[in-house]
């Protein structure tokens, strides 16, 4: 049994040979063993082991591994049930003549060879050199993370890579399962998810190559109703324009491939990595020297279901495809990121890489793969590849946020062709991945462990579209141009204006105005003329003007609410910061620039000191704000109307004086405001009457606790007839739902841009003609050109009220009566009678249209007159 036991330990040396090779070797004696030892097969490796270790220091523990190696191979051969010391097994051992001789082709042991020159030797030499030292550092890796040689149970892991190198040999399964994994799958087995996360599944080569496959089949073939290719056409477009961007809808992926939707929305870094390569293929198929204008094309996603506020992104989302809103407030300057790093090692000189740099983690290498050192490493700045890099701030948009609540906002990472596609003061729409990364601040502040939170935006789209936020179905538009064709419906949207205020119906005309808002225009050489309407609102405390305020705030469809003793210049305007991540100065729009297209509410105007006052000059005519801080000089939208209230000098209107001396604004900027509204407190014991009724009234309609059979129960006879006739009043007067009422607004301000054709130009001219001569005779505020644009855009307004195309006579009328109305309530009341009088040959009504409406208007501003007079 010794023999056979040392012929195994001597073809255990030999390196890894056929079963049946094996089996003839431990057969024969102890001189061929001896001899088959000493010299190895062709097609074994060289023996290595005297290199790292010397022959005669090979320990004991090694030898008992190799024996207890070929005790198993033996124990194998016994439950295989093969006998190799069967019945005649000594002619193994015969000689063959016609076998051991050998050919002398291709043997030359006599003959002479060339020298090898100096070169090719240094070359060999240092090649074998670099294998010897790979093959020590592997031998010496296991062993490092050993015990102490002095402690009992040690175990030599350098026999180990042998063992196991000689087990894979036998092994021929192995390239046939590493063929199967290579394959594509089906769809039907790319459902079917084989990992612990949908990351990992996603990273497996046959998956991404399934996904590919899959990806641009979709690009290929997918079609419209019409039969024709939807992405061949953006593609054709895409290369029209010379774009980097290929848009592709969501909808479109997951009604034709539901599973490439599932993976892109919880594994969107890898799933768009494999967009990107499927889009830039099919580009090349189009325009096959593309390549040249852009290396890389990217996927560009839209139309994501599931919409997010900037408050419901949870942890949850993290890692996942989110769509969120909000407002731009702070854009950074466009820096170059690193993308594929190389570096240089500063020992040996080589360069490693390329190293992908993601968003989030900084790219670090500690030793150098080729002279094993640690450094130090530089960035070798002509291979490195950089890409564009920017960052936005997105807040809530103003309409969006609870009342109550603060608005809260994100990071958002702009890369590649979304570089300024944003600016501050503009509401976009972000499609990205929500991401975490590690900041260091905010771990110092809190003591703890905490992560912040960014979103790397994947598209962005502007909402230009006004009722983006609104789904306006079929009925609402019926509903909407039903409405529009009722011969009162202006009156009844006046009266629809804050139906919890009792009276003031020239403020409600005057806010019912603001919200319409006239068209704004270009004129020749450029020349921005603004379309929106500002309105002041000054009067006596206590007469709603606060409320009148709140009321636009939630109707209007963008609104931004601000008081003047908690504002200033910067607030109302933009603001210039330091970035905390690049400490550059950045810009940070103000409640002017977050109201763009849409209404900015002032409080307390007169409480603002002169310096903020004269900032918003500016933004209230050319309707844009300018910057010259810090090195920054640029111009932001402020496209909005302003509706202000303000108290007067000494906290009550004063009608002996004129307009001016009653409140703390200067002429530049009571030229700006359209329409001016005085709210004077009179005494008036029937009106006061009807005013207590009605607070009372709606008081107890609007307790919580209340319902409408037990008020009618509780409350007495008079009450409960008062509130009847409110009730009747209100319905004869056809008061629209607050609902219906802004949908309608909306969609008026979307579709409805009137024109001005065949209007009475001479009327008007002799209007602003004796408006000016009578406001130098009063001492009243001056009377600019300023009022006679003001005329033009009431009288859109209205006709955008009616859902108008061309503005009518009427129109200019009811805009004429509103000028005059606002010019004459503001004035001294020793000439308000005589300029009521000289002034009604434009508010009474010519023959013709719209005659009870004038009429009405005239009379109630003759009344008013009467009623200041005495």
């Amino acid at each position: 049994m010794s023999s056979p036991l040392r012929s195994n330990m001597a073809s255990a040396n030999r390196g890894p040979a056929p079963r049946g090779v094996r089996k003839r070797t431990r057969a024969r004696g102890d001189a061929s063993s001896s001899v088959a030892a000493s010299s190895p097969m062709p097609s074994s490796p060289p023996a290595f082991d005297n290199i790292a270790h010397g022959g005669d220091e090979e320990d004991d523990i090694e030898e008992e591994a190799e024996i207890q190696d070929d005790i198993d191979e033996l124990d194998e051969m016994a439950e295989d049930e093969i006998d190799l010391f069967r019945e005649g097994f000594e002619r193994d051992y015969r000689g063959k003549d016609d076998n051991d001789g050998y050919e002398g082709i291709d043997i030359d042991d006599d003959g002479d060879f060339d020298e090898m020159n100096l070169g090719d030797r240094r070359r060999l030499e240092a090649q074998l050199n670099r294998r010897d030292r790979e093959v020590a550092r592997r031998r010496r890796m296991p062993a490092a993370f050993l015990q102490d040689e002095d402690e009992d149970g040690d175990i030599d892991l350098t026999a180990q890579p042998r063992r196991r190198r000689h087990h894979y040999d036998e092994d021929p399964d192995d390239e046939m399962d590493q063929d199967i994994m290579d394959e594509e799958l089906s769809l039907e087995a790319l459902q079917d998810v084989k990992a612990s996360s949908l990351t990992e599944w996603v990273s497996q080569p046959a998956v991404q190559r399934t996904i590919k496959r899959e990806f641009k089949a979709f690009l290929t073939e997918y079609t419209d109703e019409s039969g024709s290719s939807v992405y061949g056409n953006r593609i054709r477009t895409l290369g029209e324009i010379n774009a980097e961007s290929l848009e592709v809808s969501y909808d479109h992926l997951s009604s034709s491939r539901a599973i490439l939707a599932y993976f892109l929305a919880n594994a969107p870094a890898e799933m768009l990595k494999l967009f990107d390569d499927v889009a830039m293929d099919v580009v090349l198929l189009h325009y096959p020297d593309y390549e040249r204008i852009h290396s890389e094309i990217h996927v560009r996603i839209f139309d994501l279901p599931v919409h997010y506020t900037l408050r419901q992104l949870r942890q949850s989302h993290l890692n996942c495809l989110v769509r969120v809103s909000g407002v731009v407030t702070r854009r950074t300057g466009v820096f170059p990121q690193l993308k594929y790093v190389k570096f240089d090692c500063t020992k040996c000189g080589a360069t490693l890489g390329p190293f992908q740099q993601e968003s989030n983690v900084e790219v670090k290498i500690t030793f150098c793969q080729n002279c094993q050192s640690r450094g130090p490493f530089n960035i070798n700045s002509e291979k490195t590849v950089y890409r564009n890099y920017q960052k936005l701030t997105l807040q809530e948009s103003p309409g969006t946020v609870p009342a109550g609540r603060l608005p809260r906002h994100r990071e958002v990472i702009l890369l590649w062709d979304l570089i300024d596609k944003a600016k501050p003061g503009e509401e976009i729409e972000v499609t990205g991945t929500y991401r975490n990364n590690y900041d260091a601040q905010l771990n110092n502040r809190n003591g703890f462990p905490v992560f912040a939170t960014i979103l790397e935006a994947n598209n962005v789209v502007k909402s230009h579209d006004q009722l983006a936020g609104f789904r306006l179905t079929e009925e609402d538009e019926h509903k909407i141009r039903a409405l529009s064709r009722d011969p009162q419906i202006i009156d009844k949207i006046v009266n629809s204006m804050a139906p919890s205020i009792y009276g003031h119906t020239d403020i409600k005309t005057a806010v019912a105005l603001s919200l319409f808002g006239g068209v704004a225009k270009i004129a020749k050489g450029s020349h921005h003329i603004r379309g929106d309407i500002n309105v002041l609102l000054l009067g006596d405390p206590g007469t709603a003007k606060s409320q009148v305020l709140k009321y636009v705030e939630k109707t209007a469809h963008r609104a931004v609410f601000a008081t003047g003793q908690g504002a200033s210049a910067v607030g109302l305007t933009a603001s210039v910061r330091r970035d905390p991540l690049t400490s550059e100065w950045t810009l940070e729009g103000g409640a002017l620039v977050l109201a763009d297209r849409g209404t900015c509410l002032i409080d307390e105007f007169d409480k603002m000191n002169d310096q903020d006052r004269t900032s918003i000059h500016e933004a209230m005519e050319q309707q844009t704000i300018s910057i010259s801080k810090a090195g920054i000089v640029t111009t932001l939208q402020a496209r909005c109307g302003i509706i202000a209230a303000a108290n007067p000098i000494g906290g009550r209107y004063n009608s002996t004086i004129p307009f001016s001396s009653n409140v703390e604004l200067t002429e530049p900027i009571l030229s700006r405001f359209d329409i001016l509204c005085v709210v004077r407190d009179t005494v008036d014991p029937a009106e006061d009457e009807r005013l207590a009724r009605f607070i009372v009234g709606s008081h107890s309609r609007s307790h919580p606790t209340t319902q409408s059979a037990d008020s009618s129960a509780e409350v007495g006879p008079e009450s409960q007839l008062a509130r009847e006739s409110q009730e009747s009043q209100a319905k004869k007067e056809g008061e629209i739902p607050q609902e219906l009422l802004r949908k309608y607004i909306l969609y008026a301000r979307d579709h409805c841009h009137p024109k001005l054709l065949h209007i009475d130009e001479d009327k008007v001219a002799r209007l602003f003609a004796d408006m000016r001569r009578e406001s130098l005779a009063t001492g009243a505020y001056p009377i600019t050109v300023r009022h006679l644009e003001a005329i033009i855009r009431i009288s859109e307004s209205f006709c955008r009220m009616r859902l108008g195309e061309y503005c009518s006579a009427h129109d200019i009328d009811r805009a004429i009566a509103v000028t005059v109305d606002s010019f004459v309530g503001s004035q001294k009341v020793s000439c308000k009678k005589a300029l009521a009088r000289s002034f009604a040959k434009y508010t009474l009504a010519r023959p013709g249209a719209g005659a009870g409406a004038s009429t009405r208007r005239g009379g109630a501003l003759a009344r008013r007159t009467a009623a200041a007079t005495a």
